[in-house]
């Protein structure tokens, strides 16, 4: 399995949790929106990685997005569960 494969199943499996109705915005809360700056750096990790792969990086660029916008809580919900399923679509089909 690549880097690239496994990077976007942890990016994707971390937006879900983000994106729990109630948990994932406790845990953003408790964490004083460190989780979002975490998120950020392991989107930019994993578009440097896919993209020296030549592997899709639409997914960690919209998790970037997702890390700025995950402030406002419903937009931030769905933006999470939106972008984990990206990711996570992605690792699965992802071929190399």
């Amino acid at each position: 399995m690549s880097l690239s494969r496994i990077m976007k199943f942890i990016t994707g499996g971390s937006e879900a949790f983000l994106g729990i109705p109630f948990v994932g915005g406790a845990f953003v809360l408790s964490t004083s929106w460190g989780a979002l700056f975490v998120m950020f750096i392991a989107h930019l990790v994993t578009l440097i990685i896919a993209r020296k792969a030549n592997g899709s990086m639409a997914g960690s660029i919209l998790g970037m997005i997702t890390s700025f916008v995950g402030v406002i809580p419903v937009v931030g919900m769905t933006m999470h569960i939106i972008t984990a399923i990206i990711l996570l679509v992605d690792a699965i089909i992802h071929k190399q």
